[in-house]
């Protein structure tokens, strides 16, 4: 696998590359091939928190994960770990509904070497819902939206869009900023 190591208003010094590129590298014992694809990481500070991305494309899993901590090799550290154990997640998912096909499976490493439990697998396959909800769903503008979501006190805000008549959901992000999902 290979890295591109990028600092967002933060210089990445040698041995932080390094650092990075070591922890990272732990990954590719998960997987039968050297993988072709680039894994993208993004190391920046954001409200005096160390922000670690990483986005590793792979055929038919986007792997993504982020940390943030005081300490930018900490906040490596917690994403790697993140990262793996998402793909624990997804090679027991993938090794429990393929197991005639060899499709996705065939990217797994069939004996890695950090085994998953019998109770591991069947917490990270429970998808449990707890609560429902009903909402009625109202035209309104972006604006008017991110205003109700914060009356609220939510992280998201789902509404009909006045201008094209489609659902829509705004967000709070971890900067502070707002984002919209459309429909594609």
């Amino acid at each position: 696998m290979r890295f591109n190591i990028r600092g967002r208003q933060l210089p990445v010094t040698e041995a932080l590359r390094e650092y990075a590129e070591k922890k990272l590298s732990r990954l590719d014992k998960y997987f039968e091939a050297p993988l072709a694809s680039d894994a993208q990481v993004t190391l920046s500070v954001i409200k005096n928190k160390h922000v670690v991305e990483v986005t590793i494309p792979l055929p038919g899993v986007l792997l993504r994960a982020e940390e943030r901590h005081d300490d930018m090799y900490a906040a490596i550290d917690l994403v790697v770990d993140k990262l793996e154990r998402q793909i624990r997640k997804h090679k027991t998912r993938v090794n429990r509904k393929l197991r005639q096909d060899r499709g996705l499976k065939a990217l797994f490493a069939e004996d890695s070497a950090v085994p998953v439990t019998v109770a591991e697998a069947e917490e990270d396959d429970a998808f449990e819902v707890v609560r429902t909800k009903r909402h009625t769903l109202k035209p309104m503008d972006v604006d008017e939206a991110i205003l109700q979501m914060n009356l609220l006190g939510h992280n998201f805000f789902v509404f009909i869009n006045d201008d094209t008549k489609e659902v829509n959901v705004v967000y709070r992000r971890h900067d502070g900023k707002y984002g919209l999902i459309e429909q594609g």
